[in-house]
């Protein structure tokens, strides 16, 4: 299996190596939580986003879209989710 590098401005590392933080059903449960992600400066990856955006109704068949981080951001990744469903409405977790 190939391996595909991801490399940021700070950083390279191998995407094989990013572990799932979260699941998610629908596209629009992730808006929020990209742009605070973004504003971390935490490298990620929504697995099956893409997918799930042409065709919504295979969520569940695909296992949702897995929110993807590096270990070593992972702990914050918690922090963040945790935060955002503590101090919102949104209930996206």
């Amino acid at each position: 299996m190939e391996k595909i590098t991801f490399v940021s401005l700070t950083k390279a590392f191998q995407m094989n190596d990013f572990v799932t933080v979260a699941v998610f059903d629908y596209p629009h449960e992730i808006t929020v939580l990209k742009h605070l992600l973004d504003q971390a400066e935490i490298d990620y990856f929504f697995e099956n986003e893409t997918m799930m955006n042409i065709a919504p109704m295979y969520s569940q068949a695909l296992g949702g879209i897995r929110l993807k981080v590096h270990p070593e951001d992972a702990e914050t990744v918690r922090e963040i989710l945790k935060k955002l469903n503590d101090e919102s409405n949104l209930k996206i977790v």
